[in-house]
Order: C-alpha cells, then sequence, then structure tokens
C-alpha cells in the first residue's frame, strides 16, 4: 500500500513538474510593426561592440621537462601536418608550419618543410621570399644564394628576387657578385626601373664607363649581331644625356642628342628631344645652335605636336633674342593658331581674314597670293547671297592687295574677272563687286573697259546700286548725254523709284532745261506704283515753288488733296500760302484752314484734326485779331479720358484701358454728351460740398455766427 502511494505521489509529482516546464504563449493584442525596426545587421553590430561572442583564451601550459616538451612537438606537428593534409594547396598553413619550427631552431626540419611546398606550388613567390629571408636571417649565405638562383632561374620575371638577390649581395660587400647578377637580370631585357638601378649600382661605386655601358645597352642591345630595340623611348635618350652631361662629358652628350635626332630622324619627331636638346646647348652659351634646333624642329614637327616647343622657343628668344626674332616667332605661333582653325572650317571666313592680315603684315608676295587663293578656293556651297556675303570680301581684299601692295595691275584685273565669272548672276550679284572693277579701271585710265563692265552688269543683273554708281560715274565724267540715256534705262527698270525721278529732274534743273524736269515730275506723279509718293510731291512742289509758279504750286496741292486728305498736307498748303507774299496772303491761308476743318470733321483720326487745330491757333495768336482768335478758342476740343474693355487674342477679357478721346464743339452729335458730362460734373461738385459740410458741422455754425 505505502509503495502504491508513493508511486502514486510520484506520477503526481512529475506531472506536476512536466506542466511547469510548458512556457504558456503569449498572447499580442496588438500585431501593428513597431516604429523602429531593427535589422539583422544592427544585431550584429551591437553583439561585437559589447564583445557578447568572444571566447575566453585557452589557459597557458607551462612545460616543465623535455618529455612533456616532447610531447608538445608530437601534438603541435600532428597539428600541421593534419592541416596540410586537409588541403595541401593552402601555402600559409606550410608557411605557418615552417616558421613554427624555426621558431624551435629546427633550421633543418624547417627547410625541408620549405622544400615539400616548393614541390606543391613553385609559382608562389611568397613562399620563395619566406625560403630566402629564413636562410638569410639564420645567416645560412650559400643556402640563401642557392634559394635565389633557384628563384631567378625558375621565375625570371618576378624582379623581386633579382632586386633581394642583388641587394643581398652588396649588403655581403661582394661587388663583383652582385654585378654579375645584375647582367644575368639585364639578360632577360626588363623594365626601366632595373636599368636605373642596375646604373645607379654602379655610381655608388663611381664606374662611370661601366654606367654608360649600360645606358648604351639600355638604349640599344645587340645579341647575335641583330640590333634590338629594347627602350628607345625618347626620354631614355634624354636620360643617357643628361647622365654625360651631369658628369661634365658635354662632347659625349651632344653626340648622344646626335645620335637620337638620327635615330628618329624626321618620322618619328617627338618635341621633348629637341626641348632638352636646345636647352642643354643653351647650358652651354650655344645660342645659335640653339636658335637653328628650334627653327629644325618647328619646320618638320606638325604644329599640333608642337605647343610646348613654341613656348620654349618663346621663352629663348625673350631671354637672349632681338626684338625682331621675338616678333617673329610670335608671329608663327599666330600663324600655326590660325592654321588650325581654318583646317578645322575651311568656311570660317573670320579666320581667313585675321590670317590674311597676319600674313600681309610681314610676308613675301608669293605666301600672301597662296593665302589668298586657298581662302578663295573654299566656294559657299549654297548658292544663298547671305552665305556669300562674308566671301566676297576675300576677293576684294585680293583685289586690292595685288593693286595697292604688289602694284600689279594685270593680276588686279585677273582677279577682278575671276571673281565676277564666279558669282551666280541669274541668282544674285553684288554690285560692290562691280562698281570696283570699274573704278579700278578708270584708275588705270582705261574708260572703255569700265563702261563695258558697268554695262555688263545692268544687261546681266540690273541693280539700283549699279545704275546709280554708273550715272555718277558718268556725271563725273560730265557726260549728260550717256547720264539722261541711263536714267531712262533705270527708270524703266524701276519705275516706282521716286528717288531716281527726283534726281533725273534735278539733273535736268540744273542743266536749265525747266520744261523737260517738270514733265519728268509728271511722269512721275503719274505712275501708278510709288515707293515714296510722299517724298516726290513735296520734291515737284518744292521744284515749281523755286520757279516761282505760285499758280502751279497751288494746282499741284489741289491736286495731290484730291488724292489724300492728309492733315500734313492741308498745313503745308496753309504755310505756303501764307509764305506765298502776296497781298491775300492772310485771308487764304485763312480760308485753307477753313476748308480743312470742314474736311477733316469726318476723319476717324482726332488727333490729327486737333493736331490742324492747334495750327490754325498758332497762326491766329500771330496773326489774327481778337474775334478770329476767339472763334479758334470755341472750336478746340475738350479732352476727357475714357476706358474700353481689352480683349486678348483667344476672345478672353484681358482687362480694361484707360485712354483720351477729344470732343469737338462743333460736332452736333456729341451736344447730348456734353450737357449730361456738365450735368454730371455739377452733381458731383455739389456731393464734395455736402461732404464736407457732414464732417465738420461746427465750421459751419461759426461762420454763420460770425
Amino acid at each position: 500500500r505505502g509503495g502504491a502511494r508513493a508511486h502514486r505521489d510520484g506520477n503526481m509529482a512529475s506531472t506536476a513538474a512536466g506542466k511547469q516546464r510548458i512556457p504558456k504563449v503569449a498572447k499580442v493584442k496588438n500585431k501593428a510593426p513597431a516604429e523602429v525596426q531593427i535589422t539583422a545587421e544592427q544585431l550584429l553590430r551591437e553583439a561585437k561592440e559589447r564583445e557578447l561572442e568572444l571566447l575566453p583564451p585557452p589557459p597557458q601550459q607551462k612545460i616543465t621537462d623535455a618529455e612533456e616538451l616532447n610531447d608538445y612537438k608530437l601534438r603541435k606537428r600532428k597539428t600541421f601536418e593534419d592541416n596540410i593534409r586537409k588541403n595541401r594547396t593552402v601555402i600559409s598553413n606550410w608557411i605557418k608550419y615552417a616558421q613554427w619550427e624555426e621558431s624551435l631552431k629546427e633550421i633543418q626540419r624547417a627547410r625541408s618543410i620549405y622544400e615539400r611546398a616548393l614541390d606543391v606550388d613553385y609559382r608562389n613567390v611568397t613562399l620563395w621570399l619566406k625560403y630566402a629571408e629564413m636562410e638569410m636571417k639564420n645567416r645560412q649565405v650559400n643556402h640563401a644564394r642557392n634559394i635565389w638562383d633557384r628563384a631567378i632561374t625558375t621565375l625570371p620575371r618576378v624582379n623581386q628576387f633579382w632586386y633581394k638577390y642583388t641587394y643581398m649581395e652588396e649588403m655581403l660587400g661582394n661587388v663583383a657578385g652582385s654585378r654579375q647578377v645584375f647582367e644575368r637580370w639585364m639578360e632577360w631585357q626588363p623594365e626601366e626601373q632595373a636599368w636605373h638601378s642596375y646604373i645607379n649600382f654602379e655610381l655608388r661605386y663611381k664606374e662611370v664607363d661601366r654606367a654608360r655601358s649600360i645606358y648604351e645597352k639600355y638604349i640599344l642591345f645587340r645579341a647575335l649581331a641583330v640590333l634590338v630595340l629594347v627602350h628607345p623611348d625618347v626620354k631614355n635618350w634624354i636620360k643617357y644625356a643628361r647622365f654625360e652631361e651631369k658628369h661634365s662629358y658635354f662632347a659625349h652628350a651632344r653626340k648622344v642628342y646626335e645620335r637620337a635626332v638620327e635615330f628618329f630622324g624626321e618620322e618619328h619627331m617627338d618635341e621633348h628631344l629637341y626641348v632638352a636638346f636646345a636647352k642643354f646647348e643653351e647650358n652651354q652659351k650655344e645660342f645659335e645652335r640653339v636658335r637653328v634646333i628650334y627653327k629644325y624642329a618647328l619646320d618638320r614637327i606638325p604644329k599640333q605636336d608642337a605647343q610646348n616647343l613654341f613656348k620654349n622657343y618663346t621663352i629663348f628668344e625673350k631671354k637672349f633674342g632681338d626684338r625682331r626674332e621675338i616678333e617673329d616667332i610670335i608671329v608663327s605661333k599666330r600663324r600655326f593658331q590660325y592654321e588650325e582653325e581654318v583646317k578645322a572650317n575651311p568656311h570660317n571666313y573670320d579666320a581667313w581674314f585675321d590670317y590674311l592680315r597676319l600674313v600681309e603684315s610681314d610676308t613675301d608676295a608669293d605666301t600672301v597670293r597662296e593665302v589668298y587663293e586657298r581662302a578663295i578656293a573654299n566656294v559657299p556651297p549654297i548658292q544663298e547671297k547671305r552665305h556669300w556675303k562674308r566671301y566676297i570680301y576675300l576677293w576684294i581684299n585680293y583685289a586690292l592687295y595685288e593693286e595697292l601692295e604688289a602694284k600689279a595691275s594685270k593680276r588686279t584685273r585677273q582677279v577682278y574677272q575671276a571673281c565676277l565669272e564666279l558669282l551666280p548672276h541669274k541668282k544674285f550679284t553684288f554690285a560692290k563687286m562691280w562698281l570696283l572693277y570699274a573704278q579700278f579701271e578708270i584708275r588705270q585710265k582705261n574708260l572703255p573697259l569700265a563702261r563695258r563692265a558697268l554695262g555688263t552688269s545692268i544687261g546681266k543683273c540690273p541693280k539700283n546700286k549699279l545704275f546709280k554708281g554708273y550715272i555718277e560715274l558718268e556725271l563725273q565724267l560730265r557726260e549728260f548725254d550717256r547720264c539722261r540715256k541711263l536714267y531712262e534705262k533705270f527708270l524703266e527698270f524701276a519705275p516706282e523709284n521716286c528717288t531716281s525721278w527726283i534726281k533725273f529732274a534735278e539733273l535736268e534743273t540744273i542743266l536749265g532745261d525747266i520744261d523737260r524736269a517738270r514733265a519728268i515730275y509728271e511722269l512721275a506723279i503719274s505712275q501708278p506704283r510709288l515707293d515714296m509718293p510722299e517724298v516726290l510731291w513735296k520734291s515737284y512742289i518744292d521744284f515749281e515753288i523755286e520757279q516761282e509758279e505760285y499758280e502751279k504750286t497751288r494746282s499741284l496741292y489741289r491736286r495731290l488733296l484730291q488724292r489724300t486728305q492728309h492733315v500734313k498736307v492741308w498745313i503745308s498748303l496753309a504755310q505756303f500760302e501764307l509764305s506765298a507774299g502776296q497781298e491775300e496772303r492772310l485771308p487764304r491761308c485763312r480760308q485753307v484752314y477753313e476748308e480743312a476743318n470742314k474736311a477733316m470733321r469726318s476723319c476717324e483720326e482726332k488727333e490729327e484734326r486737333v493736331m490742324l487745330l492747334e495750327s490754325w491757333r498758332s497762326f491766329e495768336d500771330e496773326f489774327g485779331t481778337d474775334a478770329t482768335k476767339e472763334r479758334i478758342d470755341k472750336l478746340m476740343p475738350e479732352k476727357i479720358k475714357k476706358r474700353r474693355k481689352l480683349q486678348a487674342e483667344d476672345g478672353s477679357d484681358a482687362g480694361w484701358e484707360e485712354y483720351y478721346d477729344y470732343i469737338f464743339p462743333e460736332d452736333t452729335a456729341n451736344q447730348p454728351n456734353l450737357k449730361l458730362l456738365a450735368m454730371a460734373k455739377l452733381w458731383k461738385k455739389q456731393q464734395q460740398e455736402s461732404e464736407a459740410a457732414a464732417m465738420d458741422p461746427d465750421k459751419d455754425v461759426d461762420e454763420s455766427q460770425t
């Protein structure tokens, strides 16, 4: 019974314990994400910062006797061998194993480990370096030499082996052995730094001749009687020459520069070589040689590759040259710039103008002609006049240069004729070119050719400017019959040109043929279309006034008023009547103003009517009586401000605009509006007085008491 009770109690206890071990699942009411989110990276960073995963270091083991030491070595070697057995290609395991053996002074074991590792991967540079360093640290010189020999034989392109091998031999004082290693290295034609290391090695021991021979091999290496280029760069030749200069072998240095110039020839010229050569000669005070070197290089090197050469040549000339030589180098530099511009864009005529201006300033005639020929060869590709406007001035400048500077009249005539043949006269022409050619022939006293050129121009491509130039030429020659014929041709070509009619009539007036002049004016005003009719009518009227033909002048004014009712015509007629000098001038003038006022009532432009009335009032103020003055004052309009609605282009409202309008007393249609306006003004005045009285009632009381 007791056992059963104990068994039952044990089962109940185990059941209770089992129930206690099961955690209750927490019920989360708010399942929304937290405002501050924590990433996995943040958890790892915090764990590292707080050093939560750091394990305590193993306890230090103290070895007290040889048996424990041997046991420790056995266990350590077994560990290293197991690591190597797991992955033989991990060289770091081999190196750690060998270094551990080295730390125990087990050099033979370490050497054996390195040899085993080299059998696994003999291309590993670090393995060779560690092996050789171990031998050198333990003063095993012959072993180290053996390792370096094996390394440079196996991997000859690893420069680090050669550097360390030569350095070791030099530190041991074995200069001959180090030189022998360098010679073996140079046979592999290494990079430039290796050659410089060899040269510096020889210079440290004052072996200048040996260093010179190394430079020779450095530049040109002879093998099997065949010339093999090793490092033929320009900078290597320059270094060689500077080496000779540094050691005061100036003749040798000059010889090196000359060999370099000959070696590269004219096909592979480099400005840096010539700059260095020139600076060397400058240091030797050989200024003429410097100048020859610069000029030789500038004449042969492409301009775009000679910027530094130009710069150094300019500096040299400023230091040692005279003014003429400095100007020459500056001109050559600018010429190069212009050459680049015209090469980039041959139709950039502004660049051609600048280039030609430079060339003309200081160059022989043949060079100038060559540049001009190159410039005019770039004909505009499109036959539109706007593309030819700059181009034509190249021809003009060319012709002027031949005439004024070169004094070659025959070539000048050829230039003009070639240009006139090139122009597409059916589409457009340049009158200035024809006129310049004719003026040139006049200066050459060749009048028939000048007339022939102008006649050809009028026949091929008549223009107003050509007619005017031809007529002006004949006027200067006093060939008036030719002028008449030219004017007739001109007016047949352009009958709407009022200036031509006026000039023709003025010519006849000067020649004293008044009837012909009047007939020309009559023909002119009878033309159906004129470009400036007001100028023509004014000239005709002035002509009749000069002839004192007042009746004809009045008749002209009346004929003009039949065509136009412009206010200026009325004012001009009134002023004519006032200045006619007759007894009835004032009544006539006043009558003109009366007629004009009646005629202008129907005019929509009220400003013109106001202008007429102001002119009339000025006349009455000077010549009128009190009655006439009072009358004109009554005719003057009243100026009022109005508003009108504006509309945009799309028809929407654009606001209001204020403008001034004029109300004339004579317009009966405007009388009711005037009365309404006067009543509005009177009402506004009464309103202002009542408002003032309401704002200050005491003032009214005081005024009544007083």
